[in-house]
């Protein structure tokens, strides 16, 4: 059987009733143990062509992800990232931090290319408190990176984003032992060996540490 690709069924339907600027969104990092949350938003033209590989991050290869990620960048009508800090998941809960950087990538999207969102697809969740993006113009689709393009895009600029922040920050000598650019921050077998060992750092989690622990 054909493995089902995203497509732009969603987009297709709201460019049909006159809605132009459809942003996808989509979040990495949720469920880590350490590091910030990013969120990515994509907007595409009405009939973009795709030539190459789109589909939810997690099931491209690292190479496929990264070449699918410059050319989103140099393709799509617009992009954002947004981040939620450590302090700011510990500090409001990941609920709200979440949608602190669903905000973000959206206002950033809007201004790299100063338009307007008119509507968004968003994998799972609505959005609070989004300017002129109430509820009635938004579209939670669930597992929607293996469903609309457009959050599939989302997905994948903010997994290469997270990744080689992840891998940066792994660089410093104060987080080298916990390996984050192999488990970008999440709750390995060996990076909760490494908790044990050496403690937590300022960049972990404290609710989900807690969990842990």
């Amino acid at each position: 059987m054909k493995l089902k690709l995203p497509d732009f069924k969603y987009e297709t339907k709201l460019w049909r009733r006159g809605y132009k600027y459809i942003g996808g969104v989509d979040e990495v990092g949720r469920g880590s143990f350490a590091g910030p949350l990013v969120a990515g938003c994509v907007v595409f033209r009405k009939n973009q062509e795709i030539n190459v590989a789109i589909n939810d991050s997690k099931k491209l290869t690292q190479k496929m992800r990264e070449k699918a990620n410059e050319w989103i960048k140099n393709n799509a009508l617009a992009y954002g990232i947004g981040r939620a800090s450590v302090s700011e998941i510990n500090k409001f809960g990941i609920t709200k931090a979440t949608n602190l950087a669903f905000r973000r990538s959206i206002t950033d999207c809007q201004n790299n290319a100063g338009l307007k969102i008119d509507y968004l697809l968003i994998d799972a969740f609505y959005v609070p408190y989004v300017k002129g993006l109430r509820r009635k113009n938004q579209m939670p689709v669930v597992k929607g990176d293996t469903k609309s393009i457009s959050i599939a895009a989302a997905s994948i600029i903010a997994k290469v984003y997270r990744d080689a922040l992840m891998a940066r920050l792994s660089r410093n000598p104060k987080y080298k032992k916990y390996k984050w650019d192999k488990n970008k921050g999440y709750g390995t077998k060996e990076h909760r060996k490494a908790i044990d060992r050496y403690g937590k750092s300022r960049l972990h989690r404290v609710s989900f540490l807690l969990e842990f622990d």
